[in-house]
């Protein structure tokens, strides 16, 4: 059991992942996502990203080795629940938060569907429910660190599931000291960085790996939070964003007020070309 009253984080061992998907798959049943219809696109990895169904998503890579083969290398692309959120400082209503114990969390009844954390997050996780029209109140979404598990003193259902022990779920400052006795004691097996562990800040999500972690997809980011430049692009966009809002349900105003007065005009009935319209 992991009391939530730690900052709690997860390792992601990147040499013992098996590429098994098992965490793919118990994230989809805890959470109740439903699967995707996807094609083939000429790897294993499926679906092809992160999307309001899929909030982790194994990522297959083939690498070459040293001898001039190629192996496989798996990234666990999920929300890096970051120490210092760049999607929390860009959403101008507070819909997502921080939380003291880790999680970065999101109030759906405040999201106003600007995606503007989209644009702010480094690890581009955070996503839109595009197949959802306007007026049906599409939301953002992302993994929430089975925060319902950690209030009842469980891990992570991906963690759980994991059998090859890739995965490990704890106080940060404990797998941070996991993650340096590993390569310590494996130098020839692991790149020595603990990625997460400074990048953006810091994440709650650390990984070691095999191989150089732009090979695993990562963006190769310093150890400045990217708050500011997150708050820069919401200041900047918010007025355009405003505006075009207002201009949108003007036009849409303006539509329905026509055609409730054409409506009267035709003794509420209306002609065949006021229908066709």
């Amino acid at each position: 059991m992991v009391s939530v009253m730690a900052r709690v984080a997860m390792l992601f061992d990147a040499f013992r992942c098996t590429g098994c998907r098992g965490c793919q798959v118990a994230c989809k049943q805890w959470n109740d996502l439903p699967a995707e219809v996807t094609h083939n696109t000429g790897s294993y990895q499926n679906p092809p990203r992160v999307s309001s169904d899929t909030w982790l998503l194994m990522q297959f890579r083939e690498v070459e080795r040293e001898d001039g083969g190629l192996t496989w290398a798996f990234r666990r692309y999920a929300c890096m629940h970051c120490l210092e959120p760049a999607c929390v400082s860009a959403c101008p209503v507070g819909a997502l938060y921080k939380t003291e114990e880790g999680p970065v969390l999101h109030h759906n009844n405040r999201c106003i569907g600007c995606r503007y954390c989209m644009l702010a997050c480094p690890f581009e996780v955070p996503t839109f429910q595009w197949d959802k029209g306007l007026f049906e109140g599409p939301q953002i979404k992302k993994c929430d660190f089975c925060v319902d598990r950690l209030s009842a003193g469980m891990e992570p259902a991906c963690v759980q599931t994991c059998p090859a022990g890739a995965l490990m779920f704890g106080d940060r400052d404990e797998l941070i000291a996991v993650a340096e006795a590993r390569i310590q004691e494996h130098p020839e097996r692991y790149v020595n960085h603990i990625y997460g562990k400074d990048e953006a800040g810091g994440t709650s999500l650390l990984y070691i790996s095999p191989v150089p972690f732009q090979q695993l997809g990562m963006p190769k980011l310093g150890s400045a939070p990217i708050q500011k430049d997150a708050e820069d692009i919401m200041q900047k966009a918010t007025p355009a964003v405003l505006v075009g809002m207002l201009v949108g349900l003007s036009g849409l105003y303006w539509v329905v007020k026509r055609r409730q007065e054409m409506m009267g005009k035709n003794g509420g009935s209306g002609t065949q070309g006021d229908r066709e319209a």
